[in-house]
């Protein structure tokens, strides 16, 4: 456990954010906010010799001077690793030090330990406490976020009391490893991530129509069928670099829907019989096990047996989401058993399928208990007779988590936080599990455990799966750790997620790196800053539109389109408006020479006239390009889109410089234009309309 703190201390000592002109007073580079901070005026400075201190009230023994306890040797060799070659890190027993920690036990997140701790920096020193060592691990994530780098290359951090801990105790994301596989060094890195922002819950989606993805020695055709997969060697692996970051691991195998890749290993699990391969679409299949066969329960026993043994934590997801029921309808057999069974509707004729997935669910639940385990389920799983201990996971609506409280059931919100469906972090940012209105009372609030940011990976490859996690996931990890009281500032969010983007990639995450590297590909040398202009400024479609929009997708095709470099959000087009917004709001005073006002008019003036320019021009860059090199074709009409919207935003600068209004058939022509710019290209769209249509009209 003690491993899973020092990993932290040693980056907050050897990858330092920059320190920003613009700091917020209050919240500075934190992210997500603390509870209660209070800042003084001096600071500590990083010496190069920085000595650590550790306090541990139990499970401390001796042994000629060395430490035993399990716990303190994984939090030394941390300290001492390789990691930690910018600074002298030196381990001291008694007398002072820079750095003091003290805790009372071994913290076991999967047991929701509290992780509440207390951070004092003085000029004198930095003292961490926490009940037990995940408070330390989240009190050291903060410590990173403090660390400051001067012009001189002095490194220091602020004087400040924090007291701190989450608002919920369930702070998760969700990785689907099997439309896409995700490597094993993918998971780890993004574990770092979370670990920064202190999310607590890695979910594991292990299985579905396109692929199950871990070795089962009991039933190995589930996995041989697949390809690619993680032997039990590496879960081992994955599990303990989580527990070394305070990160429980829930794994999802899902049942009885979203299951082709069952069937393709095992045939007689389907409703029908019928043979499988595994599947090579990213539509819904609605196919589904068969819920009427003992010998469905008898194999999925079989699984869960072995997968139960091999996940530790007390959790355990099974999915049951997207099972429309028509598989069971036509099938005569099921048919049958519904009649048998008081199944179906008042009608008598039409099945009642929620009723059969009740069965189906209510059976998984007894073998999922009967390995000690407490079930997770989707919101579909909800429904008369469920018994209560079952845990409810919303996507399909706040009314889900609502419905389930009320049942008497623990509940998860996803609802709002599926960052794969490319809205703004301000968007993810504004969902709240328990909002100002909710209905709950406050014992039903008890029951919300908090919520997961979801990233299905139809369209996120092992490439670019790290930018459509980061760094917006990190505006829901703010939201389920801050006081709700101390997230309502969407630009500030903003500003500090741009010094935690830098804190990631200091830590590994992809998420800046690899678009770039994607868009040297597609560009070479030559045209790699005019392509980049572009492609900054745009974003994919929103939703799931790709699926329509005249591609043809399967788990094959290649991620590497001028789509796939796009950011999910455009921080251009977003500081872009910020600009505009400045701009209009001092727009009165742009020839006033003695308002004290006219110069941040002035200046957001220069900076819009100066960001339209470069758009105004960059078509006439890319033409060459798009002319000889297909796969970039498509992308040649959001170009050239942008060169008008942008010759038009200059006319419209002139316009307020000389105090003249538009006349009505330039209003006209620009409200053309810009409807005309809403088409999508290649399954991307230009970012920027919403600004633009401010400075236009």
């Amino acid at each position: 456990m003690l491993s899973r703190l020092f990993a932290v201390v040693l980056l907050l000592l050897s990858s330092l954010l920059p320190v920003s002109a613009q700091l917020n007073p209050v919240t500075r580079n934190l992210l997500p906010v603390p509870s209660s901070v209070r800042w003084g005026n001096g600071q500590f400075v990083v010496k190069r010799t920085f000595t650590v201190r550790i306090t541990q009230e139990d499970l401390i023994t001796r042994d000629n001077g060395s430490i035993k306890s399990t716990t303190q040797k994984l939090l030394f060799s941390q300290l001492t690793s390789p990691t930690s070659a910018y600074i002298n890190t030196r381990f001291t027993e008694t007398g002072p030090a820079d750095l003091t920690i003290r805790y009372g036990k071994a913290g076991r997140p999967e047991l929701f330990d509290e992780e509440r701790y207390s951070l004092r920096v003085t000029p004198m020193g930095i003292a961490l406490d926490a009940p037990n060592s995940l408070g330390v691990l989240r009190g050291l994530a903060t410590l990173r976020q403090l660390v400051t780098e001067a012009p001189s290359g002095k490194k220091s951090m602020p004087e400040v009391d924090i007291l701190d801990q989450p608002r919920f105790p369930w702070r998760g994301l969700l990785i689907d490893a099997s439309r896409h596989f995700m490597p094993v060094a993918l998971i780890k890195r993004n574990l770092d991530g979370m670990a920064a922002v202190k999310m607590n819950v890695l979910h594991w989606h292990l299985s579905d129509d396109q692929g199950f993805r871990v070795e089962t020695k009991s039933l190995p055709r589930l996995h041989q069928v697949s390809g690619q997969y993680y032997t039990q060697a590496q879960v081992r692996e994955v599990l303990a670099y989580a527990a070394r970051r305070g990160i429980r691991v829930l794994p999802e195998f899902d049942v009885p829907s979203h299951t082709i890749a069952w069937f393709a290993a095992y045939p007689e699990l389907a409703s029908n019989d019928s043979t499988y391969g595994v599947y090579q679409s990213w539509r819904t299949s609605n196919m589904a096990m068969d819920p009427t066969k003992e010998s469905t329960y008898a194999l999925i026993d079989t699984l869960f047996k072995e997968m139960t043994a091999l996940f530790p934590d007390p959790y355990f997801h099974i999915g049951g989401d997207e099972n429309d029921g028509r598989q069971w309808r036509r099938s005569a057999r099921i048919m049958a058993f519904a009649r048998a069974n008081n199944m179906l509707k008042p009608d008598g004729k039409t099945l009642d399928k929620h009723a059969l997935q009740t069965y189906f669910n209510r059976r998984v639940l007894a073998i999922v208990t009967k390995y000690n385990k407490k079930m997770v389920g989707w919101d579909e799983i909800l429904g008369p007779g469920l018994p209560q201990n079952a845990v409810i996971q919303s996507w399909r609506g706040k009314k889900g988590l609502n419905d389930a409280a009320q049942a008497g059931h623990a509940t998860l919100l996803s609802n709002g936080y599926y960052i794969d469906l490319n809205y703004s972090a301000a968007t993810y940012y504004a969902t709240d599990p328990l909002p100002a209105d909710t209905p709950l009372t406050p014992a039903q609030q008890k029951l919300v455990l908090g919520g997961e940011a979801t990233m299905w990976a139809e369209f996120a490859d092992s490439v670019v799966v790290d930018s459509r996690i980061w760094p917006r996931t990190a505006a829901v990890a703010e939201r389920l750790w801050s006081p709700a009281a101390a997230t309502q500032n969407v630009p500030d969010m903003y500003r500090r997620l741009g010094a935690v983007s830098v804190q990631l990639e200091g830590l590994g995450l992809q998420h800046r790196k690899a678009p770039q590297q994607l868009l040297t590909q597609m560009a070479g040398p030559t045209y790699r800053v005019p392509l980049r202009t572009l492609a900054e400024v745009l974003e994919p479609v929103k939703e799931y539109k790709r699926h329509f929009q005249g591609f043809t997708y399967t788990p094959q095709t290649p991620l590497n389109r001028l789509v796939d470099a796009a950011p999910a959000e455009s921080d251009r087009a977003r500081t872009f408006g910020v600009a505009v917004d400045t701009l209009l709001m001092y727009r009165s005073v742009l020839v006033d020479k003695s308002s004290p006002k006219t110069r941040p008019a002035k200046a957001a003036l220069t900076a819009v006239r100066d960001q339209l320019r470069i758009w105004q021009s960059n078509d006439e860059l890319l033409k060459p390009l798009f002319a000889s090199a297909p796969t970039l074709t498509e992308y040649a009409p959001l170009s050239n889109q942008l060169k008008l919207l942008a010759t038009l935003g200059l006319e419209r600068l002139q316009q307020l410089e000389n105090e003249q209004a538009p006349t009505p058939t330039w209003l006209a022509a620009a409200q053309k234009q810009l409807e005309a710019a809403k088409a999508p290209a290649g399954q991307a769209e230009l970012a920027l309309l919403p600004a633009m249509r401010k400075l236009l009209l």
